[in-house]
């Protein structure tokens, strides 16, 4: 069985550069262009792994993870913050509100993988 993972970013080449990716290494993608609309297509989904934005509008990243861990069906999923942010305060809030990971973009495809081999297998 294929996991799936949720790809959240505002912007929709960087979402289709992590669904490609994604998908290449064997994973099956949902996108979302924003905290609000992953948290609404989390709903009754079954999500293996959240990869999102940091700065987006609606909802961020930091928004979305802390609603996500507040959600007793999707509180142990890992999310892993993909975002140009590369400051230490905003890694400590992110891993504050329960990110798993920091992967600063731009990223390469292979460093994207290795997460998520490490993190979901």
């Amino acid at each position: 069985m294929h996991k799936i993972i949720m790809a959240v970013d505002d912007s929709a080449s960087v979402r289709q550069m992590v669904a490609f990716t994604l998908s290449q290494g064997g994973y099956d993608v949902i996108e979302a262009a924003d905290g609000r609309d992953g948290l609404a297509k989390l709903r009754g989904a079954k999500c293996d792994m959240i990869v999102t934005d940091l700065n987006m509008p609606n909802l961020d990243g930091i928004g979305m993870i802390r609603e996500v861990r507040n959600d007793p069906a999707h509180r142990n999923v890992p999310i892993v913050m993909l975002t140009t942010e590369s400051q230490e305060v905003r890694k400590q809030e992110g891993k504050a509100a329960g990110a798993t990971g920091w992967i600063v973009k731009p990223f390469k495809p292979e460093q994207l993988l290795a997460v998520v081999k490490r993190v979901i297998g």
